[in-house]
């Protein structure tokens, strides 16, 4: 996603997992020392533009991000990633309970919907005075819906007919890395997440069709249509 995009992506591993499109059956966290060990070699090294987080596998490894990015002054989205595509649990009580801190240092929040009822419901995240994406593929329906919302402005919702496929697998990551990228490159916090959304879209439409559960998208064959 980053690269298509037109950015460099730099990812400091938290979890080593085991998982294919039915489900993960294992998984081994990393310890927090390793995890900021990568990003600060990475970061002083190249740099960083903007940050994506997403799956950290631990409470520790939660607040040693959150040391690290405390007053990091770029871009970061947040993925407060809990359940897996395959309905796998990636975040106990513990890791959810650390979020805290690192939602007030995000500039955007990307809650599911099962995410975004963990966390509190909109009135929760109001008075977090956070921003936050509301992402709707996982309501009923034949339209989705994601609202951004954005402390002191007016909601803005994004509506388009649900794409009927069961390759799914990595969408919310898709979604949040694309934002991270085009926040990097200078764009405005609406016009990231609309590019973002059309980029998963294309990439659901483009999935290759691998695996018997929750494949891939198809984020190649969004790099050759965008060349």
């Amino acid at each position: 996603t980053i690269t298509v995009l037109g950015g460099y992506a730099m990812t400091a591993i938290t979890a080593i997992t085991a998982q294919n499109t039915l489900g993960v059956s294992a998984v081994e966290v990393l310890s927090p020392e390793l995890v900021v060990a990568q990003i600060e070699a990475c970061a002083a090294d190249i740099g960083v533009n903007a940050v994506k987080i997403g799956m950290l596998g631990s409470a520790a490894n939660a607040h040693a991000v959150a040391d690290l990015l405390q007053d990091i002054g770029i871009p970061v989205v947040f993925d407060p990633v809990m359940v897996a595509t395959s309905g796998s649990a990636l975040a106990d009580p513990e890791t959810i309970v650390a979020f805290e801190r690192l939602m007030r240092i995000a500039t955007l929040v990307t809650p599911n919907v099962p995410e975004l009822a963990v966390l509190g419901g909109d009135e929760t995240m109001a008075a977090r005075g956070v921003a936050w994406l509301a992402k709707g593929g996982d309501a009923e329906g034949p339209e989705l819906e994601d609202r951004l919302v954005v402390p002191g402005r007016d909601q803005i919702i994004w509506r388009a007919p649900r794409i009927d496929t069961r390759h799914t697998h990595g969408t919310g990551c898709t979604l949040a890395s694309a934002i991270a990228t085009c926040l990097a490159r200078g764009m405005g916090l609406v016009d990231a997440v609309t590019t973002a959304r059309e980029f998963v879209r294309a990439a659901l439409l483009a999935a290759p069709g691998f695996g018997q559960g929750h494949g891939p998208l198809g984020h190649q064959a969004v790099t050759q249509s965008r060349s």
